[in-house]
């Protein structure tokens, strides 16, 4: 495992912001580490990084007890925590040239203008800093975090604060980080939605606590989440479910559209019933359904006397 905590628990005074927290990052994931804001991610991600120490409980990072082996295990891994910091009066070139001068990377020139490629800025290499967008430093601060040639890296909200757009190009980067470039990645967000698109494991953590952690298509296939289906003729469809074993599982209809609480696995079959009855259906999708789960096993922890 790249990365595992064994009951970790860190008090801040009289304050418990992560709760026994347990967890496995294995080689090749882009695990996704969610939760509301003050969930305990940035704490966790500050302990993993040695930046604070925790108050009970092990950090092993590459099957290393990170205070016994701190150099070795931060030297394999990058972050990006929170906003990147550069100096905005520099390029983006010269300022990852002194970044990798201080991590004493090799073929420093080379490297620099490699990642610079790698994240899609090397056309605006020679431009100052101050006149990238938002999206564009982000970008460079994930160029800064893989510059030393990590096994891992760790994002903390990557995408905030991006629109749509630059939302999008950071996923896509990422994407491609594990796919083209094999580094492991732990990302942090409490965009749900996001994460469904991109993560291959999560944990959800809530009020410091994990709540449950496994592949992303795993969690949801055995759990029951809103499908939305565009049909012609909603009306008549609701008649023949109404006399069907469907009856039970439609939640509401607005115009043109039936929703309904399905398990994942029901959603094809639910189609050929649908086509079979001699309906035309347009789409079927799911309603943010990596959010609707995220809300239904909080609201249960919220009601936990725990």
């Amino acid at each position: 495992m790249f990365i595992e905590l064994r009951n970790v628990s860190k008090y801040y005074g009289s304050l418990l912001a992560v709760n026994r927290l347990s967890m496995t990052v294995p080689e090749g994931d882009i695990y996704g580490f969610l939760g509301p804001n003050g969930s305990g991610k940035s704490t966790t991600i500050r302990m993993i990084l040695s930046l604070i120490r925790p108050t009970s409980g092990e950090i092993l990072l590459f099957g290393k007890e990170i205070s016994r082996q701190r150099h070795f295990a931060l030297r394999r891994i990058g972050a990006l925590v929170e906003k990147p910091d550069f100096y905005n009066y520099l390029t983006a070139r010269k300022n990852l040239q002194i970044l990798g001068r201080l991590s004493e990377v090799p073929q420093l020139n080379h490297r620099v203008d490699e990642v610079l490629d790698i994240v899609g800025l090397l056309p605006r290499a020679a431009s100052r800093v101050h006149t990238y967008s938002q999206g564009m430093k982000q970008r460079l601060g994930i160029a800064q975090a893989i510059l030393h040639h990590p096994d891992l890296i760790i994002l903390d909200e990557p995408t905030n604060g991006l629109d749509p757009q630059g939302q999008k190009e950071i996923r896509e980067l990422i994407l491609s980080l594990q796919t083209d470039h094999h580094i492991t990645i732990l990302i942090s967000s409490h965009l749900l939605f996001e994460m469904e698109q991109i993560a291959t494991r999560m944990i959800i953590l809530h009020k410091g606590k994990s709540l449950v952690e496994g592949t992303v298509t795993s969690l949801l296939n055995n759990r029951e989440q809103q499908v939305s289906v565009e049909i012609d003729r909603p009306k008549e469809v609701i008649q023949k479910i109404h006399h069907s074993e469907w009856a039970g599982r439609l939640i509401t209809v607005p115009e043109h559209e039936l929703c309904f609480k399905l398990a994942r696995k029901e959603i094809p079959r639910l189609n050929h019933w649908l086509i079979r009855q001699g309906f035309n259906v347009f789409a079927i999708e799911p309603v943010r359904s990596l959010e609707s789960f995220f809300l239904q096993i909080t609201d249960h922890d919220q009601t936990d006397p725990d």
